[in-house]
């Protein structure tokens, strides 16, 4: 295979592998969260599922909710907007697996002569083609609660579409701290920027210049909306099993399905959103393109493809880490009030991401002048 296929075949690549490692993500956090929470909990958790006596930790729950809701009912009320019913879930888990495509998952891989970028969507705005795409995708959950014709769906969707107001203005503004620090919208250039050492005529090349270190309350302000931005506990008001059920109150079957599984996607996306912008990405510390060169002098040498599957897997454990953080949250703290869901939004942290932004410039123009 040679020319415009086997390029064409190359650039699908990054595709395929975002494609792959998100859904098998999103599939793999139910497993997940039953057994974390059980951990935390004391207790066994998911141990049933079983193929000729073989269960693999619980492994195989996963595949037996997939078929069970595969073979449920799908119910749909007497009264329903049958179109908009149908479509609000894909238009769910469609939007959050695109918000994906432009975060980076390793730097070059150069193969058959040829380079190519290991991210599946290159965009000189990459980060808000992310935010468009998480914002995007609330209108599936208003969708959902506009045509349930259920009043309790309704509410679930308007407190859904005012949880994500707050949280997406919050995460846009602790964003611009990050890009005021390495001056571009393109998330690959940031992943790379962070490679570089942090302020050398202080400390010379001993700190990589992670987000986490250069801007320390955005990384907590992003955190803090992202949770808010994938609807859980303690942001969990749109579905609030307690009080409303929610905007999928009147689904069943494989598209309640679909609504689950675009929250674990969501979940996914703002742990390689974290990574990449707060924890250095793909970076590996003292890892360059040659191989790693430490700063007390020592080289050593490794081949491309070494170094690139590091980077790759550096940037997967990474994610790995903040999911599983995530969870941790999600089975410690309550669940908030929709009023103080609402403060915390706008009395806390947009406010504070001004403050960052603010403060951010005061200091660069600072540094500039040193």
């Amino acid at each position: 295979m040679s020319g415009p296929a086997l390029d064409l075949l190359l650039q699908a690549m990054p595709v395929a592998f975002i494609m792959f490692v998100v859904l098998n993500f999103g599939g793999l956090l139910t497993w997940v969260e039953r057994k974390q929470s059980a951990i935390m909990q004391d207790r066994i958790g998911a141990n049933r599922a079983s193929i000729f006596g073989i269960r693999i930790l619980g492994l195989l729950h996963p595949l037996a909710d997939a078929v069970k809701m595969l073979t449920k009912e799908d119910f749909m009320p007497a009264h329903a907007d049958r179109m908009l019913f149908k479509l609000a879930p894909f238009v769910s888990v469609f939007f959050a697996l695109g918000a994906f495509a432009s975060i980076p998952f390793g730097d070059t891989l150069r193969i058959f002569g040829r380079e190519i970028q290991l991210q599946a969507v290159t965009l000189n705005v990459g980060i808000l083609y992310v935010l468009a795409m998480l914002s995007l995708g609330v209108y599936g959950l208003m969708m959902a609660g506009w045509a349930s014709a259920n009043n309790y769906a309704l509410l679930g969707g308007q407190r859904a579409a005012a949880l994500m107001i707050s949280a997406e203005v919050a995460i846009g503004a602790s964003i611009m701290g990050v890009v005021m620090v390495y001056g571009s919208l393109n998330m690959q250039d940031i992943a790379r920027a962070q490679g570089l050492p942090l302020l050398p005529q202080y400390f010379g090349p001993w700190i990589p210049a992670w987000g986490i270190l250069t801007q320390p309350l955005a990384f907590l302000l992003f955190l803090t909306a992202g949770i808010a931005a994938t609807k859980r506990i303690p942001f969990d008001m749109p579905e609030g099993e307690s009080e409303i059920i929610g905007y999928f109150i009147e689904y069943s079957g494989m598209k309640f399905g679909m609504f689950a599984m675009a929250d674990f996607l969501e979940t996914v996306v703002i742990a390689g959103m974290t990574t990449a912008l707060f924890l250095g990405g793909w970076q590996v510390p003292y890892l360059q393109a040659s191989g790693f060169v430490f700063p007390w002098g020592l080289e050593v040498s490794l081949p491309h493809l070494l170094v690139t599957a590091l980077q790759v897997g550096a940037f997967l454990t990474k994610v790995v880490a903040m999911i599983w953080f995530l969870m941790l949250i999600r089975w410690t703290l309550p669940r908030f009030r929709y009023d103080q869901a609402m403060r915390l939004g706008w009395l806390g942290l947009f406010p504070l991401s001004i403050l960052n932004i603010v403060v951010t410039g005061f200091v660069i123009l600072l540094l500039g002048r040193a």
